[in-house]
């Protein structure tokens, strides 16, 4: 079993102590205050990444309910602030939305709460391929490759024989061209399958050997049907010799009626 990886650092530190909230690129995901209600003393500021940036904010005695872009428009007509509990919804998500938000709730006293957010991209169905550059008629084998093109943040690539992985390749927020081989037997019996996936979602790609492998097992008959071949060739030649021999006694049986 072989297992290749491409380690992540995790860079949301601030969130190691606060909430991990998961979703997919496009949901929505809510941020809860756990407030029932606001009280008049009480300010609601939302801040988000390492900058701190102020996104939105609830203050009951200068009357503001608002919610504010950071410098590059990520959040721009995506932030809803619930006026009663303070609690903050981001609709329409991408990747670029992950990170760390720290809910403060100033009044008597300064509390505060931390959420750290993944938003994933949608996978891509990843695509097993035969790789003919190996094929030859000396090699009882098949090479294969799985690949995908990822846009994406934390994912595995895997080769699966039933529900044992074979191997795997990991990558953290990079695009690339992703490809892992494969080498079976034409015989084989197993299933194998193709996985692509991250911590919340995946795509398989399920083998068919007698497809994919067919060109390369083209000069790897069985046995018993090259045997069958060659029998064949035998009557087929001898079929030959014995029409040859009966046409010459024809035409000896001939001759001898005129003379």
């Amino acid at each position: 079993m072989v297992h290749l990886f491409i380690l992540c650092y995790m860079w949301h530190i601030a969130g190691v102590f606060g909430d991990s909230v998961s979703v997919m690129e496009g949901d929505s995901v809510t941020l809860n205050s756990d407030l029932t209600e606001i009280h008049e003393d009480e300010d609601i500021w939302w801040k988000y990444g390492a900058e701190n940036s102020l996104i939105a904010e609830i203050s009951r005695t200068a009357g503001i309910s608002s919610t504010y872009y950071v410098p590059d428009g990520r959040f721009r007509d995506r932030l809803k602030l619930d006026d009663q509990t303070g609690s903050l919804t981001i609709t329409n998500t991408r990747t670029e939305h992950t990170g760390d938000y720290q809910l403060e709730i100033r009044g008597a006293k300064l509390t505060s709460k931390t959420f750290s957010v993944s938003v994933y991209a949608r996978l891509p169905v990843p695509v097993i391929s035969s790789n003919s550059s190996h094929c030859s008629s000396s090699s009882s084998s098949c090479s294969l490759v799985c690949s995908s093109v990822l846009n994406v943040s934390d994912a595995t690539l895997s080769w699966y024989a039933g529900i044992s992985v074979l191997s795997s390749i990991s990558v953290c927020d990079l695009s690339i061209s992703l490809s892992l081989p494969l080498e079976v037997e034409y015989q084989d019996k197993n299933t194998y399958s193709c996985v692509l996936n991250n911590p919340i979602s995946n795509q398989t790609t399920h083998l068919d050997i007698n497809t994919l492998c067919h060109t390369c097992a083209e000069g790897h008959a069985p046995c018993c049907d090259s045997v069958e071949a060659v029998l064949r060739l035998v009557v087929t030649a001898l079929m030959g010799v014995a029409s040859a021999a009966a046409a010459v006694l024809l035409v000896n049986d001939i001759r001898a009626a005129r003379g």
